[in-house]
């Protein structure tokens, strides 16, 4: 295992509704940010409870909208462990501005939020040409863009890649690709087809772990199979808590435990390794 654990997901929701007014994108706020809310100094005792050593903080877009003030503000608060990670209307004519602005107060990745627990993916952002000039200013800035897609944004997101293969990219979730046919894993090739892109990277969330263990998927077959076409040095844990049930204890051992097969190298990049790569301020 690596000597510290790194998680690239959790989120953080503030109790103070006041000075950090929801304003979900797209209108809906999340059920899981209402259920299960997570204030900084909880998600600290967490880490501390699970052996997490540090965090990229994922801004809550579906709290939040594009107001990065609470994550900003709570990972600032414990800079020795936190950083932030945020959202940004990146076709907005001040996109530009705007994330250097957030970047100055302390953001240290970007996320795109195409849809998910609110609403249907949406990929037509992905394919946008307003949002090049913030494309490009993620190279000039070595910043880290992840994408909350499905399957159908892929092709959009092979096409942002091979536009700026100096942003490093993150599929949330891997994508979301179906896995419960098992092996070969036929309905999966829209993933593995971008394997051969270096910039993109994925991220193991409690969703993988689980269906890894549906169908016909089992952990011994389908990590092995993804460490293989994209190298473990491009693959990361993010817990998503407190958006997955249970404690980050409990979602921690449950990917150790599914991701067993593989060698203690490999378990190293992605426990930690990989995180300190996509975001170098973690190892400050």
């Amino acid at each position: 295992m690596a000597s510290q654990i790194i998680d690239i997901h959790p989120h953080v929701i503030s109790d103070d509704e006041g000075r950090y007014p929801p304003a979900p994108l797209f209108g809906k706020r999340s059920d899981w940010s209402q259920e299960r809310p997570c204030v900084v100094e909880t998600l600290i005792e967490a880490m501390d409870q699970a052996g997490v050593a540090k965090a990229a903080v994922v801004h809550s877009s579906t709290t939040y909208g594009f107001d990065n003030s609470y994550v900003v503000d709570a990972c600032n608060a414990h800079a020795d462990r936190l950083i932030a990670v945020g959202s940004v209307d990146v076709r907005a004519p001040d996109a530009v501005a705007t994330i250097r602005a957030w970047t100055d107060k302390g953001l240290a990745g970007l996320r795109i939020f195409t849809g998910g627990s609110t609403k249907d993916f949406d990929p037509s952002e992905l394919e946008d040409e307003r949002a090049y000039p913030a494309w490009e200013l993620l190279g000039e800035l070595g910043l880290t863009m992840c994408i909350q897609t499905g399957p159908v944004g892929l092709p959009q997101v092979r096409a942002l890649a091979e536009r700026f293969p100096n942003v490093p990219i993150i599929l949330d979730h891997l994508g979301r690709p179906e896995v419960t046919d098992g092996p070969p894993y036929a309905a999966a090739r829209s993933l593995f087809d971008l394997a051969d892109l270096p910039s993109i990277h994925l991220k193991l969330t409690p969703r993988i772990m689980g269906d890894s263990v549906k169908g016909a998927a089992t952990p011994e077959t389908w990590f092995p199979k993804v460490v293989e076409a994209f190298g473990a040095d491009r693959l990361a844990w993010g817990s998503n808590f407190p958006t997955s049930p249970g404690t980050l204890g409990e979602i921690l051992g449950t990917a150790q435990d599914r991701l067993s097969s593989l060698s203690g190298q490999d378990r190293e990049w992605i426990f930690g390794k990989t995180a300190l790569k996509l975001y170098p301020m973690l190892g400050a």
